[in-house]
């Protein structure tokens, strides 16, 4: 059986109202009356509602996270950032995939919204005019992470994606490489896919690194497959090439096991490198050297930020999160 507070008030011989008080630690009530009110939510093991106690105090400890994919591997490391800032606030997530789909998005934030989140972390895509308008007018706070929008004033968390793939292909131009490739992502996405790739073309035409479209594939996401595919292709208009820069880690290693299938030896033939830092990069063979972005600490941050917005009703800044080349064994320096 199922109690309710009125119940507990019963048993207790006290008001709802005191009950409730108590519940949210709102004074008013000796100790002895406290002290019996605990006693008989012990004995009917009463369980108080989550929904109804938000009623109460506007809060209901809840946090909702809208991803695109929960099958990367980078989602992964980034919501164990998110879960551990609202753990140790003693509140809960509430996860939802979108699969990038706009009728998809527009009902999980309904969703989130009848349920009473206290506030949404939007993840790892663009915000557009439907969202912003829809979370704006709902009064819900909203802090973006691994995305920016340039439209709408939304504080956010991200790496600059721009200055690391400069850093990488940097990196490489370092170790002697002039011959470099990159496999990109998807050259339409304007926060991930368009500025790693200026980044990576600026880096060579400041160092005179010859340039132009034998350099770059252009893929259609971050993805395994598209790291496969793009390897091939790559070969194929740059057959000379000595280093590649893969988009993301996913990418980079679906460079590898390509490179596997035909028979050529990284880092002996060719050397590979990453984005991202996931943790296959350190799983893979050889292991990945890569940009890493600290993706658990960029979680943490935004559930933070969205907490402490919460308390105080003020708009945090806009945090940009360093990185850094990750060395191991997937890049041989020539001389």
């Amino acid at each position: 059986m199922s109690y309710t507070i009125k119940d507990v008030a019963k048993k207790a011989n006290v008001s709802i109202a005191t009950v409730s008080r108590i519940l949210n630690g709102q004074g008013g009530y000796s100790e002895k009356t406290k002290s019996k009110v605990l006693q008989v939510i012990e004995e009917l093991g009463y369980q108080p509602n989550a929904v109804a106690r938000g009623l109460i105090n506007k809060r209901t400890h809840t946090i909702g996270v809208l991803f695109p994919k929960l099958s990367s591997s980078l989602v992964t490391d980034l919501l164990d950032g998110i879960e551990k800032a609202a753990n140790d606030n003693g509140s809960s997530v509430i996860v939802c995939h979108t699969e990038s789909n706009g009728e998809k998005t527009i009902k999980y934030l309904q969703l989130l919204i009848e349920k009473r989140v206290d506030g949404i972390i939007f993840a790892s895509e663009i915000l557009k005019e439907e969202y912003h308008q829809y979370i704006t007018k709902s009064k819900m706070p909203l802090i973006l992470l691994s995305t920016e929008s340039y439209a709408y004033p939304v504080p956010f968390v991200k790496v600059n994606d721009y200055h690391a793939s400069y850093s990488a292909a940097k990196y490489l131009m370092d170790k002697g490489h002039t011959k470099i490739g990159m496999i990109s992502g998807n050259k339409e996405d304007i926060i991930a896919g368009k500025p790693r790739i200026e980044g990576f073309q600026k880096a060579l035409s400041d160092h005179n690194i010859p340039l132009d479209d034998r350099n770059i594939v252009f893929s259609r996401g971050f993805t395994f497959p598209d790291g496969v595919e793009g390897l091939k292709k790559l070969l194929d208009q740059f057959p000379d090439v000595t280093a590649i820069f893969g988009a993301s880690d996913e990418i980079a290693i679906g460079a590898l096991s390509a490179a596997y299938q035909l028979g050529i030896k990284v880092p002996e033939d060719l050397s590979v490198m990453g984005y991202d830092n996931l943790q296959l990069a350190e799983m893979s063979i050889p292991p990945l050297t890569t940009v890493g972005q600290p993706l658990a600490k960029m979680g943490e941050t935004a559930a933070k930020m969205l907490l402490k917005m919460l308390e105080t009703g003020e708009v945090p800044e806009s945090r940009i999160m360093p990185h850094k080349i990750i060395e191991r064994l997937s890049v041989k320096e020539r001389k």
